[in-house]
Parts: C-alpha cells; sequence; structure tokens
C-alpha cells in the first residue's frame, strides 16, 4: 500500500497519462518505497518534488518517412523523451520495435533516470526510439529509416544537452547511420553526443559487453553478501542478445554454468553450458533464430519451440529480454525448481506479481535499475574518454565497470538498511536513486 501523499501523486499520473500502462507500472514501483523516505524527509513531499519528478522535462515525438528498398514511402513515428537533467544531460538509449509507443518511453526514461544517478556519474535520464522495426529490412532501407529519424532528432541533442545510446534494435550499425547523418548535418565531430560507438570512431572499449557485464557483476557481489560464488550454479537467462550474450560470457567466466536461453521463437537447453561462439555466430553473424543453435549443437542441446525459458530449472533467472516477460506463474516455475537469486539483465522484466512471489518466498531480487546499470555506466565512461579525447584499454574499462557495480551494490544494501528494509535491493535501489536526483532537483531551485 502506498503512503497516503504518495497514492494521490499515482492518482495524478493515472489521470494525466491515461493508456501508459509500463509507466504506471514503473512510477508504482519506485512510490511504493517511498514511505519510509517521505516520513524521514517530509520535505520531499512538501515541496512537490515526486510529483515534478513523475513529469517529464520535455516529450518530443515527430513523424519519420522514409523510401523503403521498392520506392515506396513508409511513415513511422519517432521520440525522444528527456525526463530529468537535474544531475547531467538526458542519457539513454533508443529503441526501435514495433511495441514502441510513448508509454514505454516514458516508463524507459523514468527508469533511467534512476539507474543513471546509481552509477554515481553526472548523468540524467531520457530515452527515445521509433516503432521502426528493422528485422527483415535491408541495410539501405536502416540507413534511410536513420537518416531520417536524425534529420528531426539532431536539433534537440548533444553532448551537454541529451547524449543517447543503443536500445533493442538500435546497434552499432544504426548508431554509425545515425550519427554519420548527425554529423553531415551540425558539420561538427561531438563523438561525446553518442555513446555505443564503433571503437575505431570514437568508442569505448567493453561497452558493447557493458550490461551484461555488469550484471554478471552484480550477481556476484550478492553472491559474496551470501557467502557463496558462481562455483557450481546452474543459471537460466532469457534472450539472446547482446545483453544476453555478454551476461552469459562473464557468468561462464565468473564459474557459472548457463544452461538454457532463447528468443522469441523458444529456448534451447544445453546442459554441458551454451557454447558462446555458436551462439554468437547463430544470432550476431548469421542472424538466425535460436532452434539454429540446436540443430548446429546436435544431440548435445535442444530447442522447445514456443514454450517459456522459465521452464528450467536452475539456481540463478537473469531475464534479459524485454519488459514484463517474465510473469507470476513463471515465477512460480523458477521458485519451485529451486530458483534461489533472480537479477534482470532488461529493463523491468519482471511483473509486478512476479517480483511479489519472489519476496514471499525469499528469494533475492536486483531490479534492473541496479543489476543493469553497467550498460550506461560505460557510456559515461565514453563520454569521459571523448571528452578528453583517450582512449582506454579494454582491461582498465572491465575494471572500472566492476568498481562501479559493487559500488552500486553495496549502495543499494547500504540505504535499504537505513531506512528499515535490510536486504532488500528494490527498497535500496529506488531510494538511492531517488534521494539522489530529489536532493539535486531542491538544490536547483523550482525546476
Amino acid at each position: 500500500m502506498l503512503d497516503e501523499k504518495l497514492h494521490d501523486i499515482y492518482d495524478e499520473v493515472l489521470r494525466r497519462d491515461a493508456g501508459e500502462t509500463e509507466f504506471h507500472q514503473a512510477v508504482y514501483e519506485i512510490l511504493s518505497s517511498l514511505g519510509p523516505v517521505v516520513a524521514k524527509h517530509p520535505q520531499y513531499a512538501d515541496a512537490a518534488v515526486i510529483r515534478r519528478m513523475c513529469e517529464p522535462e520535455r516529450q518530443i515525438i515527430f513523424r519519420v518517412p522514409w523510401a523503403d528498398d521498392a520506392g515506396v514511402v513508409q511513415i513511422n513515428r519517432g521520440f525522444r523523451v528527456e525526463f530529468n537533467s537535474a544531475l547531467g544531460p538526458y542519457k539513454g538509449g533508443l529503441r526501435f520495435h514495433p511495441s514502441v509507443y510513448l508509454g514505454i518511453i516514458k516508463f524507459l526514461g523514468f527508469e533511467q533516470t534512476f539507474k543513471n544517478a546509481l552509477t554515481g556519474m553526472p548523468i540524467g535520464g531520457g530515452k527515445g526510439g521509433s516503432d521502426f522495426d528493422p528485422k527483415g529490412r535491408s541495410d539501405a532501407e536502416i540507413m534511410r529509416f536513420c537518416q531520417s529519424f536524425m534529420t528531426e532528432l539532431y536539433r534537440h541533442i548533444g553532448e551537454y544537452t541529451d547524449v543517447p545510446a543503443g536500445d533493442i534494435g538500435v546497434g552499432g550499425r544504426e548508431l554509425g547511420y545515425l550519427f554519420g547523418q548527425y554529423k553531415r548535418i551540425t558539420n561538427r565531430y561531438e563523438s561525446g553526443t553518442f555513446t555505443g560507438k564503433g571503437v575505431t570512431w570514437g568508442g569505448s572499449q567493453v561497452r558493447t559487453e557493458a550490461t551484461g557485464y555488469g550484471t554478471a557483476f552484480f550477481i556476484d557481489e550478492v553472491l559474496k553478501a551470501a557467502n557463496q560464488s558462481f562455483d557450481g550454479k546452474q543459471v537460466v537467462v532469457s534472450g539472446s542478445g547482446n545483453v544476453a550474450i555478454y551476461g552469459i560470457e562473464k557468468i561462464h567466466q565468473l564459474g557459472g554454468n548457463v544452461i538454457a536461453c532463447g528468443d522469441s521463437s523458444g529456448y534451447i537447453v544445453d546442459h554441458k553450458g551454451i557454447d558462446l561462439e555458436l551462439l554468437k555466430d547463430v544470432k550476431e553473424v548469421r542472424r538466425e533464430r535460436i532452434s539454429a543453435y540446436a540443430e548446429s549443437r546436435g544431440g548435445e542441446s535442444h530447442f522447445v519451440g514456443g514454450g517459456s525459458v522459465w521452464e528450467v530449472p536452475c539456481d540463478i533467472a537473469v531475464p534479459s529480454a524485454t519488459q514484463n516477460e517474465l510473469n507470476g506463474s513463471d515465477a512460480a516455475r523458477l521458485i519451485k525448481g529451486g530458483c534461489r537469486i533472480v537479477a534482470e539483465g532488461a529493463n523491468m522484466p519482471c511483473t509486478p506479481d512476479a517480483v511479489k512471489l519472489f519476496a514471499e518466498a525469499g528469494v533475492v531480487f536486483a531490479p534492473g535499475k541496479a543489476a543493469n546499470a553497467g550498460g550506461v555506466a560505460t557510456s559515461a565512461l565514453e563520454m569521459q574518454q571523448n571528452a578528453s579525447r583517450d582512449s582506454w584499454t579494454f582491461e582498465d574499462t572491465e575494471q572500472r565497470l566492476a568498481e562501479i557495480m559493487r559500488r552500486i551494490h553495496d549502495r543499494c544494501l547500504a540505504t535499504a538498511d537505513e531506512y528499515g528494509k535490510p536486504g532488500d535491493y528494490v527498497a535500496g535501489a529506488n531510494i538511492a536513486g531517488f534521494t539522489q536526483v530529489a536532493d539535486a532537483m531542491l538544490a536547483l531551485g523550482l525546476i
């Protein structure tokens, strides 16, 4: 139950942002942790800082016209929600996926604000994207779409204003086309305006791996806090994109054994451990369905079409695909199968009923704003390198990432203890992120 003052704020969000269910869910998840904060620090409610925090500073929606390879004009919708800049320039990725609409972009930007605060880096929160679907499109079509998208977006971004990066559907190829058009229009090589760039043209080492690596580092800290390690742990990861692939890679390096992963068509099980090089070949080179992995492995692996990867018993679950992919029924299966830790590699992949079941069963739950903050943390490191015209080694950058994830983990636990929620990573992450943003907003006046 929400505190009375917080309940009024939530009712206002429901009224003002009707139909934006993902945004409602993200706001409720934050507000549900703030009762002890408002009781201890009433100035946050009295100054309406929480109400202001639930309203984006700026919402940009625009038309994206482009021509396909047949010469037919296509129309998509572009978005950029610049949510909060109290701590620094807006920072957050671009998502190209048919499911994108304003509510999803707002939820992502809202979550990004607190995630970015947890990193300790001077960056605000924002998010953007389009309902454009890059699947099945040629490189030329994707280039034309990206150029049209950037022809509008360029006027709203900059290294001291708003710094986009990649997300679902936006990888190195798309970022290259977007940055190329930005450079062409502005006649400036402002490499700090984008992160996730190719290493040869201003990008950072480890950025490709950062979200998956960071999630694995966070789980490692959770295990250490319980005097355990990855050794002997059976792990299931959903998805088979960037976050999943590099999460699997680092979990294996840390001693865990990832036995299953999947995509929208189903999942594979490989009890000897996922063959990472084969998975990269199937998903990153050949761009095929996950079933091709099982076909290549022969009898070592099997594919389950249309099923849920959460049917596979495991010690640790890492949902790394998309929002609300793991529901209450999935949570019940995981609990029955012996799962003891769930860490979100994606943004809000667990539904509220799933999170509730994990809490009731004593399953340690690490929310995405903490567990998957490694991606944006490394983006901030990329911005540092761009600003100083410098380039760090892979080893140095990975070491910095590991240290940032350790600090986030420790801060979550310390904050949870401070507010009477020992061991509650959700409360710790929400309160720590919120108080940092709120204090900055109060210091800056009525903004």
